[in-house]
């Protein structure tokens, strides 16, 4: 047999076979855009909501003076906790930090942060610089409590319960445009479960 016979007899068929690959790739890139594009990623769902907090235990950033290093039994205290996770290297971080000094000085909440992937020495000047929000701050120089917790990109800010329950997570720097969601979240998490 020639190679004639075995391919196919109709133009139409040949084309279809030709464009094949390249329909196939546009249609998936078409989807990976529209989804790239679809949603706020502020409202991406935890699987950890509703849950305890994993477990874990940082040490200070070193040379900090006056804030106490903390584990996830500190996070099962009275009272709501916003546990922030940053990093001095963080643009969007910077821009929520005045936001997060005004929620550090509420009386009915406690807010607690994690120093994500950063030098000890920028971390201390950024926090001099700029304030110091936290009642604690621990560091995670290779990022694995942030994996742990879910974290994919900074910052990333979530309302603990008394009982150390996570109950709500926010993807992104905390703004004036966020509080009237933020603030709502606190309030429902001074209810029990």
């Amino acid at each position: 047999m020639s190679t004639e016979e075995h391919a196919p007899q109709n133009p139409a068929k040949r084309r279809l076979l030709v464009m094949m690959p390249l329909l196939l790739f546009t249609g998936l890139a078409l989807v990976f855009l529209l989804q790239l594009f679809a949603g706020d990623p502020s409202k991406l769902p935890s699987a950890l909501i509703g849950k305890k907090v994993p477990e874990f235990t940082l040490p200070a950033i070193d040379g900090l003076d006056g804030v106490e290093t903390f584990d996830s039994k500190a996070l099962e205290e009275p009272g709501v906790k916003l546990v922030n996770f940053w990093a001095s290297w963080c643009p969007p971080c910077r821009a929520e930090h005045p936001f997060l000094m005004e929620l550090g000085k509420r009386d009915d909440l406690k807010v607690l942060g994690i120093n994500q992937k950063d030098d000890p020495e920028n971390a201390r000047r950024f926090l001099g610089l700029h304030g110091n929000p936290y009642a604690g701050v621990g560091a995670d120089p290779k990022g694995r409590v942030s994996i742990d917790w879910g974290v994919y990109g900074l910052p990333e800010t979530f309302v603990i319960d008394a009982k150390g329950n996570i109950r709500f997570k926010y993807v992104g720097p905390i703004t004036q445009d966020v509080l009237p969601t933020l603030l709502p979240e606190i309030e429902k998490a001074k209810q029990p479960l």
